[in-house]
C-alpha cells in the first residue's frame, strides 16, 4: 500500500482520504489551520496522523487538496520539503463563468507547480474530472497525467487501492487537456446530462 499526505483538509481531502484509509494506505493530513488537520485525521481514523504545515510530508505521494489559486504558491512555500515526492494536483482552474480555464495559455496548474517544485519531485494531474459526490458513492475512472514511469506505476497502484480504475493519458503536458475535461464535465451538468451524478470514463469496444 501507499503512504499519502494531503496538503489541505477540505472536502476532497476528506473524500479521497476516506477511500485511502479503507484501501489500507497510510494517511497524513496537513493544513494551515492545525485544528482542521487534527479534526480530519481523527475523523478518518485508521491511524491517520496530522502533520505540521510546511514540514517534510510523511507520504511518498503528496496530494495538494487546495483551491487552484493557492496550489502553486503552496508548493513553492513547501520548497525542499517536497524533494523526491510525487506531487498530485487535483485542482480545476475554472474561469468566472465556468465555461473555460482561468489561465489563457496552454499550460495547467500541474505544469506551473512543476516549475516551482524541487527538481527531483514528480508532478501529476489527477482526480480533477470527478465530482466529489461520485467519488463518495461510485467507482469512476481516474485520468492522470505525468512524466515519470516509476511514479506513474506507484500512483496507479494507489488509485487501484481506492477501488478505482487508473487511466494514464500521457505526459504532464496532457494536464492542460485534463483541466479542459474538467470544464467539459461542468458543461454536461448544465446541458446534456443536467446533474452531477456521472463521471467521464472509457468504454472499450472489440469486434
Amino acid at each position: 500500500m501507499s503512504s499519502i499526505t494531503f496538503i489541505g483538509a477540505g472536502n476532497m481531502a476528506r473524500t479521497i482520504g476516506t477511500l485511502a484509509v479503507a484501501g489500507g494506505n497510510t494517511v497524513e493530513i496537513m493544513a494551515r489551520d492545525q485544528s482542521k488537520a487534527d479534526d480530519l485525521a481523527k475523523t478518518l481514523g485508521g491511524g491517520t496522523t496530522a502533520g505540521k504545515w510546511g514540514a517534510v510530508p510523511a507520504g511518498d505521494i503528496v496530494i495538494t487538496a487546495v483551491l487552484y489559486a493557492g496550489a502553486v504558491s503552496t508548493v513553492a512555500e513547501y520548497g525542499d520539503a517536497l524533494a523526491g515526492k510525487t506531487i498530485v494536483d487535483i485542482s480545476n482552474p475554472f474561469n468566472a463563468t465556468f465555461d473555460g480555464l482561468a489561465h489563457s495559455e496552454q499550460t495547467s496548474i500541474a505544469q506551473e507547480i512543476a516549475k516551482v517544485a524541487p527538481a527531483d519531485a514528480k508532478v501529476f494531474k489527477a482526480f480533477n474530472t470527478i465530482f466529489r459526490g461520485v467519488l463518495e458513492t461510485g467507482r469512476p475512472d481516474v485520468f492522470f497525467a505525468g512524466d515519470d514511469p516509476q511514479a506513474k506505476a506507484a500512483l496507479a497502484a494507489f488509485v487501484e487501492s481506492l477501488g478505482l480504475r487508473p487511466m494514464d493519458v500521457g505526459g504532464l503536458k496532457m494536464a492542460h487537456w485534463l483541466e479542459g475535461a474538467g470544464v467539459l464535465t461542468v458543461g454536461l451538468v448544465g446541458n446534456g446530462v443536467g446533474h452531477g451524478n456521472f463521471a467521464l470514463g472509457v468504454n472499450e469496444f472489440t469486434g
